[in-house]
């Protein structure tokens, strides 16, 4: 793969948006979760997907080859990726891992450059009941005083265990360099997890009527194993908001299913976006 190829767009508020191009085929524009970057999040789908797309491997404002900025509400992250889209030049397929999906949904209602969107469990904040808050609200305490301590590893460790299914908890005992390099992103994060503390967001990415401006297929991946109500219920709400919008569950995985390279993962975002965009 060739590590030489950077694309930058500038994001509305003058933030540099960066990213590694690899591969060969249609564009497709690859959005990071929390606890990561464009090239952490993907390494392990990359050597399928860069034999069939020019995969544009983004990072949000702070992460990667970003410039960073003071602004990390959810509206300045749509705006990342909608910037970074539109930049390219040409329509593209789109696809987010957790937040990053929930922030590639805001960016393909607000913009015409995507023909396809593939996102795995976003969190959709406007169906989180009080018990994921209050959970979530424990996690980001927790992360914020391994970040005090200087401690990413335990940082990682205290966000990925959150969302992980029991058999990727005992995948990540034993995977320290992957949770320290996760623990490291922490103190961005902690600037993003601020504006959904209270249960939502001023200016939601994943708002209905968001949802229902996007005009391009969309695929809703999940697993079977994820240990939180929330992603099942969120891929339920995007079905619903969205005009043309299909799911797919994925046995025997969870949230962190695509971070870790799930082979099934893969296989449906090529079959869907194989279809999605062969011409008509």
């Amino acid at each position: 793969m060739d590590e030489e190829r950077i694309h930058h767009a500038i994001s509305d508020d003058g933030t540099r948006i960066g990213g590694r191009v690899l591969g060969q085929g249609p564009p497709l524009v690859l959005v990071h979760g929390a606890v990561a970057d464009g090239d952490s999040e993907w390494g392990a789908q990359l050597p399928r997907l860069t034999q069939r797309f020019t995969c544009y491997v983004m990072s949000t404002r702070g992460r990667g080859l970003s410039t960073d900025h003071a602004d990390h509400s959810p509206q300045r992250l749509v705006e990342d990726i909608r910037a970074f889209v539109d930049s390219i030049g040409e329509p593209v397929a789109l696809a987010g891992i957790s937040g990053g999906a929930m922030h590639a949904l805001g960016a393909a209602g607000s913009t015409d450059a995507v023909r396809a969107l593939v996102v795995y469990e976003p969190p959709i904040f406007e169906v989180a009941d009080e018990a994921y808050l209050e959970h979530f609200r424990q996690t980001v305490v927790a992360v914020r005083e391994a970040v005090t301590r200087g401690d990413p590893l335990e940082a990682g460790r205290a966000f990925l265990r959150s969302i992980a299914s029991d058999a990727e908890k005992d995948l990540l005992a034993g995977a320290d360099d992957l949770l320290e390099e996760a623990g490291r992103f922490a103190p961005v994060d902690l600037l993003e997890f601020q504006h959904h503390i209270a249960g939502h967001a001023k200016v939601s990415p994943t708002d209905p009527s968001t949802l229902a401006n996007i005009s391009a297929p969309v695929l809703i991946l999940h697993g079977d194993q994820t240990p939180h109500a929330l992603f099942a219920d969120g891929v339920r709400y995007v079905a619903d908001h969205v005009p043309d919008a299909q799911t797919r569950l994925i046995p025997n995985a969870g949230h962190l299913a695509a971070t870790l390279g799930a082979e099934a993962v893969t296989d449906e975002m090529e079959r869907f976006l194989d279809a999605a965009l062969a011409p008509a």
